[in-house]
């Protein structure tokens, strides 16, 4: 059936590259976590992490780590960030590349994890416009409005989005909504397979200059300051 309204609001994130004619506005982006089973209290004592800190390890191609509180440990990041053609998954289930890239991860940052089973693996997809800057917008003539590219950092980003949406489609002359992210325009992304290659090698760059920036004694590599460039990151 058909489902009429007069303000429509389109909040689907990286999942925007699914509707008809918005393959390009916003790349899908993937992030993946792995957890392993509980580990042995001589594990911890092993690693040293008593707390329930949130650990990053600042790097080009980074990932996120957390202390679950039944005495697991989660891995979080890119594995392969893009599939060809904005396509995306369609059971929440990472690919096997994708859990054996955040195992070597795991593996790297805590040896002692290293005999640990992976008990849960998932992932999903991030919103990421051309210039990785988040925007908010409605049309009045339309009733249509949208929201997203948070690129990672949407749980308060979308609040204040949520907020700003309001404000706009209520006509409230707020504050929020006269912030420079309103019904501000972005260019599409490239079309296939230009997007891949272009997705594919920043990746590729910022993994290779974290191996360079690895070695005793080097400083941050330009490698991926090309990255950044080739996809509008920097």
């Amino acid at each position: 059936g058909q489902v009429r309204a007069p303000v429509i609001l389109r909040c689907t994130e990286g999942f925007t590259a699914r509707l008809p004619g918005l393959r390009r506005d916003w790349l899908p982006l993937n992030s993946a976590q792995i957890v392993t089973e509980p580990l042995p209290a001589e594990a911890w004592e092993k690693i040293g992490w008593q707390g329930h800190e949130i650990l990053g390890d600042f790097a080009n191609a980074y990932c996120y780590c957390q202390r679950t509180r039944d005495g697991r440990i989660a891995v979080g990041g890119r594995g392969v960030p893009y599939r060809y053609g904005s396509n995306l998954d369609s059971n929440g289930a990472p690919d096997g590349e994708t859990i054996r890239r955040l195992t070597t991860i795991l593996h790297r940052h805590f040896p002692a994890a290293a005999t640990a089973r992976i008990d849960h693996a998932w992932c999903g997809a991030l919103g990421v416009p051309r210039d990785w800057c988040a925007t908010v917008g409605f049309d009045r003539d339309s009733g249509l409005g949208w929201a997203g590219g948070y690129v990672g950092v949407g749980v308060s980003t979308s609040n204040l989005a949520g907020r700003t949406l309001a404000d706009l489609v209520l006509r409230r002359e707020t504050e929020l909504a006269r912030l420079p992210w309103v019904n501000r325009k972005v260019r599409k992304w490239e079309p296939e397979p230009l997007r891949w290659l272009g997705v594919t090698a920043m990746y590729a760059l910022l993994n290779a200059a974290d191996r360079r920036e690895a070695r005793p004694g080097t400083g941050p590599s330009r490698l991926a300051a090309l990255g950044n460039w080739l996809t509008g990151r920097g």
